[in-house]
Formats: C-alpha cells, sequence, structure tokens
C-alpha cells in the first residue's frame, strides 16, 4: 500500500509544488490537500493520511494545536514544514506530537526520506536545527554539563522518549508507570545532568548517541 500524505499550507502554489514532487516517487499517494490547520484536523479525520505535511506560519487556528489534535485524535503523524531555522519551534513541534521537522528550502531526496521514516516509526528531524543544538550543546560542556554522569536505563529510556517529543503522560502509559512517576525521574535528569530546560536535554540525547541524527547531518 501506498503512503497516504495530506499536505496542508496556506500557499497553493506551495502545495501543488510538494504534490508533484510527492507523487513522482513510486510508493507515496497524495490523498488531499487543506489550507489552514482546521481543515486539516477535519480532512485528517475524513480522509485518513498516513502522514500529515504541514506549515508552521498560518492563519487561524495554531499549528501546534491541529498536530496534538491529529496525533491524539486520529493517531496519524505530522511532519512540519517550515522556513525557520529556530531551537524553539523546533521544541514546539516536537512538544506538540510531530514526528518530523524539515526546512522548506531542504533538497527533495530529504523530504522523500523524510515521509518513509516518519511512515516507519521513526523520527526525522532537520539537521541544521539539530546541528545549532549540538554545536549549543558542545559550548556547554565546557562548563560543565552534562558531563560525566551516568543514566540507569529506565533513565535513558526516559530522556528518549523525552528528546524524541513524548510528553510526560505519553511516557507514562508507554511504559507503564504513573505520571508522578515520569515527572520524577525527568526531574532527577534534569538536576543529575545539570541540565536546565528542553533544548539542553534533546542535545545531551543526540550528543551521547540516545537518539540518532538523520542523515546527512
Amino acid at each position: 500500500m501506498p503512503i497516504r500524505c495530506l499536505i496542508v499550507d496556506d500557499h497553493t502554489l506551495f502545495r501543488e509544488g510538494i504534490r508533484r514532487l510527492l507523487e513522482s516517487e513510486s510508493g507515496i499517494e497524495v490523498v488531499g490537500e487543506a489550507r489552514d490547520a482546521s481543515e486539516a484536523i477535519e480532512r485528517t479525520l475524513f480522509l485518513k493520511p498516513d502522514v500529515v505535511l504541514m506549515d508552521i506560519g498560518m492563519p487561524g487556528l495554531s499549528s501546534f494545536e491541529a498536530s496534538r489534535r491529529i496525533t491524539r485524535e486520529s493517531g496519524r503523524r505530522v511532519i512540519f514544514l517550515t522556513m525557520y531555522e529556530d531551537e524553539e519551534y523546533l521544541l514546539q513541534c516536537l512538544d506538540a506530537g510531530a514526528s518530523g521537522y524539515i526546512l522548506k528550502d531542504a533538497p527533495a531526496p530529504r523530504l522523500i526520506g523524510a515521509v518513509r521514516d516518519v511512515y516507519a516509526g521513526r523520527k526525522y528531524l532537520s539537521p541544521q536545527v539539530l546541528g545549532k543544538l549540538v554545536d549549543d550543546f558542545r559550548s556547554r560542556s565546557t562548563s560543565g554539563v552534562a558531563r560525566g554522569s551516568t543514566l540507569t536505563p529506565r533513565e535513558r529510556e526516559v530522556i528518549k522518549m523525552l528528546a524524541e517529543g513524548n510528553s510526560v503522560r505519553q511516557i507514562a502509559g508507554i511504559l507503564g508507570l504513573s505520571v508522578k512517576t515520569v515527572e520524577a525521574h525527568k526531574f532527577n535528569l534534569m538536576r543529575k545532568l545539570n541540565i536546565h530546560n528542553k533544548a539542553q536535554l534533546v542535545t545531551y540525547a543526540i550528543q551521547k548517541k540516545i537518539v540518532k541524527m538523520p542523515a546527512g547531518a
């Protein structure tokens, strides 16, 4: 069965370009388009695509809120397409349940690879933005951030899931733990590693190879 995709962007020419690109690939089918986040939710529930490719900056309902509802209500996977090489946008997308974050100026093979990776259940994050996060981590490591700390197997599980964008509640459900237990693990991890925000947590997980950077990074 082909990978069924929904394209969400408020610019018609951009949607048409992405449609032509995806449909030129064997094993990928574009089942529909949407012009804004509200329409994206409606069409996702009706068309049941495997992957939703969504712009961040559209008028109306927030794309982040749409991503939360799509992933929560339908279980479909979301890739954000964006112009922003911004760590905060990346982290907001992960918090909104997205499986992918790719820049609009990425080469065509990278977009196709992102769709295939996300469909297969993996995460795909823009190498440019991840590179910035890693550089930030390396600069912080000179002052002793996260140096020489040893994690237990459970802590590695939790930090991996957090870095991949799962919420505390989602992690609790996956691991069969209470929300309070996962919150305690998160607090202890941040204290143990001298990490103070989500960006540092993600870069630590990348640096220590707990999560993988995508090919081409």
